[in-house]
């Protein structure tokens, strides 16, 4: 209970701090986490993971089996980076770097390219330009035919129909989840051609 009381304390600290970046209400519920590490386990190659925050929907990857050295995870902000530092196990890889800089730093350890991309940024809160280059950055490191999954609270994917089309993706509505505040969905996005 005490991590769950101090998870939602520097949930809550970092929204009142930085609320343009944060842009959501409450962390993701378990329920959440668990729809977007569905399909992960033990035998999963390498992962990546977008603005992992305090690190729900990261443990909920870890507990599917994946072994810590196979996740890296990118999150800007200082203070949950140095929370997910402390309270996740050594092996995992974090950077505190923008999303976008995920393909320069790891396509030399991913020859093959990610098994996934998992994204809890808030995609369709970002500017255009942003937004672009992160779902373009999760594509670089992708091998051929693994999803980024990201989810939104709109009714509609969390990527915008110009972007699917210019990218050539193929999308893939997953789990709603009424349990999480407020009720989301998991959608994944495939390239079509590689």
């Amino acid at each position: 209970m005490t991590a769950q009381v101090s998870e939602f304390a520097m949930f809550r600290r970092r929204l009142l701090q930085n609320p343009r970046q944060i842009s959501a209400i409450a962390p993701s519920s378990r329920e959440l986490a668990n729809a977007m590490a569905a399909g992960i386990g033990p035998h999963t190659g390498p992962m990546v993971e977008f603005g992992p925050g305090t690190g729900r929907i990261t443990r909920a990857i870890l507990e599917t089996g994946l072994p810590p050295d196979r996740l890296t995870l990118f999150e800007l902000d200082r203070e949950l980076a140095a929370h997910l530092g402390a309270t996740l196990p050594p092996a995992v890889t974090i950077h505190q770097q923008p999303a976008q800089t995920a393909p320069d730093l790891m396509r030399a350890s991913m020859p093959k390219g990610a098994a996934a991309v998992i994204s809890g940024l808030p995609l369709l809160s970002m500017p255009n330009a942003v937004r672009h280059e992160i779902v373009m950055a999760a594509f670089k490191l992708l091998a051929p035919g693994a999803p980024l999954v990201q989810f939104t609270y709109g009714p509609r994917p969390p990527l915008p129909a110009d972007l699917i089309a210019e990218l050539d993706l193929r999308v893939e509505k997953g789990a709603r989840v009424l349990r999480n505040l407020p009720p989301a969905r998991v959608y994944r996005f495939y390239r079509r051609t590689p």
